[in-house]
């Protein structure tokens, strides 16, 4: 009889050793071109193209390989990304419509016909031969409802540059990279059940539709990163609706993957088929990428990343401005892919003095909640406003995030500065 499948944290610190002893198989890509991965990791170098939504090109629409238009009051184009600008929250509710949705694209939006998509779920950790599910077919299958954040794990990158004066790489993300929305879909443990996973299966390997990666060179495939059994047998789904109405392209239609509380990268847009492992998998996305280096982590980089953490965003536009003498009500959003945000706290001196924030949401876990605060300045000239949240464990956003190289993960409380006129 096979034990119950590791914990998250048991089975990042038994996947990290197996990558450092050279145990784990590399899944499509040579381990000599992972080992050059990791060890361009390890090397912090400029954030390249820092911007704020106010940088943005006046009459900006589109970007390449994204589908949707790309207002710029509501987005900042970021290569082939688009960063959701905070500000444009404010007028809606709990859930982020698809409009106003951040897209990160690793190589550009593929237009796929539901009619003729095929799921095929394979490898040795089932019992026989693959299996394929249809567009119809999963839709037939029990379905269910969840209310989860998508945050990429660069969210807030930029701020280890423009607040800590560290040097990072990767997409110069604020605060935007992250949307809440209703996902509809099914169990992927029903999808792996049907297909006869095993006892014996450790990884589940999914794979997007999108164009393989190039980078510096190498060519790392299509996006695919593994998930352990344990993780992808509990609350992981495969959707097909987003807020109600099919996933657009943009969002991964006909079918992604929703991984509440895990790293954006974890939730596989477009995805087209997934291996069942009963051995460990490497992939591009869980060594070189999605792990952490830098000074205090072990030279192959920390475990390979899996929830998100703590934050909070005010729901304003970079150096806004307020009269003075009136009466204002500031807006934000706290989440976290620990425990729920239990408390929200802000500051309109620049920390010297903090006071709760009104809660608008029941906090919940895989979601975030909005709050909001009075303020009456009375001073003309700029000003500095913190929010920082406390979850449900005591843990509380530090002044300082723990730099690593590639910028992830970035948690500390941010400066939101404006102006008092």
């Amino acid at each position: 009889m096979r034990s119950v499948p590791p914990s998250e944290d048991a089975y990042d610190g038994m996947r990290l050793r197996q990558w450092s002893r050279g145990a784990a198989r590399s899944a499509g890509i040579e381990r000599r071109d992972l080992l050059r991965l990791v060890a361009a990791a390890s090397v912090a170098g400029p954030l390249a193209g820092i911007a704020s939504p106010a940088d943005a090109a006046p009459g900006a629409t589109a970007a390449p390989g994204i589908v949707k238009p790309l207002p710029p009051e509501v987005f900042t184009v970021r290569g082939t990304n688009a960063e959701t600008n905070f500000a444009a929250l404010r007028p809606t509710g709990l859930l982020t419509p698809a409009d106003r949705f951040f897209v990160r694209n690793h190589t550009s939006t593929p237009r796929i016909d539901s009619a003729g998509w095929k799921l095929t779920v394979w490898g040795d950790g089932l019992r026989g031969p693959a299996v394929e599910f249809g567009y119809d077919e999963l839709r037939a299958l029990p379905a269910v409802t969840r209310t989860s954040f998508v945050e990429c794990a660069g969210n807030a990158r930029s701020y280890y540059t423009t607040q800590q004066n560290q040097q990072v790489t990767g997409t110069a993300w604020t605060l935007g990279a992250i949307g809440t929305a209703r996902w509809r879909g099914v169990r992927l443990a029903d999808v792996l059940r049907r297909a006869g996973i095993t006892r014996d299966a450790v990884d589940v390997l999914p794979r997007g539709l999108d164009d393989e990666v190039i980078s510096d060179g190498i060519n790392l495939g299509r996006v695919r990163r593994p998930l352990p059994v344990a993780k992808a047998l509990d609350d992981v789904l495969l959707a097909y609706e987003m807020n109600g109405e099919p996933l657009p392209p943009d969002h991964g239609h006909p079918v992604r993957l929703i991984v509440p509380s895990w790293i954006g990268v974890a939730n596989i847009k477009w995805v087209g088929d997934i291996e069942v492992s009963a051995e460990p998998l490497l992939s591009p996305w869980n060594t070189g990428l999605y792990r952490l280096f830098g000074p205090g982590y072990p030279s192959q980089g920390s475990a390979p990343l899996t929830r998100q953490t703590l934050k909070s965003a005010f729901e304003l536009t970079p150096g806004a401005s307020f009269p003075a003498r009136r009466r204002h009500v500031l807006t934000g959003r706290s989440w976290s892919g620990g425990a729920p945000v239990r408390t929200v706290e802000v500051s309109t001196d620049g920390g010297a003095r903090w006071r709760r924030a009104r809660l608008r949401d029941e906090p919940r876990s895989g979601s975030w909640v909005r709050w909001s605060a009075d303020w009456l300045p009375r001073d003309r000239g700029p000003a500095v406003l913190l929010a920082r949240a406390t979850d449900r464990t005591g843990r509380r956003q530090p002044e300082v995030a723990v730099h690593n190289t590639q910028g992830y993960l970035f948690d500390a409380v941010v400066r939101h500065e404006v102006q008092v006129v």
